[in-house]
């Protein structure tokens, strides 16, 4: 088995973020190369082998680098979406081969979403079901339904499946009806099972916080609209996307990227509540990329100052400049409260780092890229399979050492190194 990433400890060899004169193009060629061979060897076949519920369907993500597998008895609407979702974009990029059949892994998960996770009776999804099932919780949290229209999405498109699309529209049109707010514009996050929207700050809201907008569900939201779209051209489709972009241009990821925040009211007004104090720095470079899809696939031209104004304020306040990698909180322009290092912040820099390059060089971007590879592949990176842990500490150390569990699956990591495959590997 290759040994993962190795190729990638080379590459910040005397480069600096203040002296990077030199273009990496060839060994970021390079990493390509390696983290395409990556994919197909180790981290893609890690995630077939050892997540698919070969019992029940669906997928268990339950896995340690220090305790091993550990018991597992819910599955999660989130991380069974996403794991939908990647194995239709393996199987669509071309990894599916004799061994392993990415799509047939997609195919038994979608067949497990509609069967046991779709609401017959009042639309949408339950959040949690047991790993048979059975909905052992049966509220509808929009943050979950997106996910949802982004899997199905995916899962067309790699198998032609016109059903799961069918199915997409209609999670679609139950959100307008349900959860979109038709007064102050935007959609209501946290719902009862029969769509009844839960108190403020009621605790089964369980992702963000109950009675308000977030910038997290918003900006899923139009993650997913913006492929829904792309597939099917449906002028409402479009109108929902065009609203959710603005929203987050304008409330949750604005021009000032220290103005960024993670909740508003339902009014848009600011939230006082010092608990939702701050922003996050993997969350605004996430947003920087997908605004960028999203104006893409408007056909609209792209907002590139306003991408580099959070590309650079996440380099400026929240990047560790002696190590590499992204920390995951802070507020404003002051240093970051959370120095951790969490494994989706590091993908959605990198994935943010690969678009920036994509439309020009430059050499600040380039060489803070190269340190976040190095950094991952250093202390982040399971050397049997290429798989990354949940986090560390700014210094490397191990914080949570999770492989897999129903917050971690494979959508992050795995869409950042094909988008950089796809960038740099030509």
């Amino acid at each position: 088995m290759r040994q993962p990433l190795r190729l990638l400890l080379a590459i910040t060899l005397g480069v600096s973020l203040s002296a990077a004169s030199s273009s990496l193009a060839a060994p970021l060629a390079q990493s390509a190369h390696e983290f395409k061979a990556q994919l197909a060897e180790n981290i893609l076949p890690y995630w077939f082998d050892t997540a698919q519920d070969t019992v029940n369907g669906g997928y268990l993500l339950s896995d340690d680098l220090v305790k091993g597998r550990t018991t597992l008895k819910e599955k999660a609407i989130v991380t069974q979406a996403r794991m939908i979702w990647t194995f239709s974009l393996a199987h669509r990029k071309g990894f599916s081969d004799a061994h392993r059949d990415y799509l047939k892994a997609a195919a038994q998960g979608y067949r497990f979403l509609i069967e046991h996770f779709l609401d017959k009776e009042h639309g949408g999804y339950f959040w949690k079901t047991d790993l048979a099932g059975k909905p052992v919780k049966q509220h509808k949290l929009v943050y979950g339904e997106a996910f949802v229209i982004y899997a199905l999405v995916e899962y067309h498109r790699a198998s032609g499946d016109k059903e799961a699309l069918r199915q997409a529209m209609e999670l679609y049109r139950t959100l307008q009806k349900r959860a979109y707010d038709l007064k102050r514009g935007g959609w209501v996050e946290h719902f009862t099972r029969d769509w009844t929207p839960l108190a403020l700050r009621d605790p089964a809201g369980e992702v963000e916080v109950a009675g308000l907008k977030s910038a997290n569900t918003h900006l899923h939201l139009m993650e997913a609209l913006t492929e829904l779209y792309e597939v099917t051209r449906d002028r409402n489709v479009r109108k929902s996307l065009e609203e959710s972009l603005r929203l987050n241009m304008e409330y949750f990821y604005p021009l000032d990227a220290a103005k960024s925040c993670f909740h508003r009211n339902p009014d848009w007004s600011e939230v006082s509540d010092p608990r939702s104090a701050g922003l996050s720095y993997g969350h605004n470079v996430e947003f920087a990329w997908l605004m960028i899809r999203a104006e893409e696939v408007l056909g609209r031209k792209p907002s590139w100052p306003h991408f580099c104004a959070h590309l650079d304020h996440a380099l400026k306040v929240g990047y560790d400049r002696e190590r590499g990698g992204l920390y995951h909180r802070g507020i404003g322009n002051e240093p970051p409260f959370d120095t951790t290092k969490v494994w989706w912040v590091q993908a959605e820099m990198i994935a943010a780092f690969t678009d920036a390059l994509r439309h020009k060089p430059d050499a600040a971007y380039e060489a803070a890229l190269a340190k976040t590879l190095e950094f991952v592949a250093r202390y982040m990176t399971d050397p049997k399979d290429g798989v990354w842990v949940d986090s560390v500490l700014a210094d490397g150390q191990p914080r949570n050492t999770s492989k897999a569990h129903n917050w971690k699956a494979n959508y992050h990591d795995v869409r950042a190194l094909v988008k950089f495959v796809e960038a740099f590997g030509k």
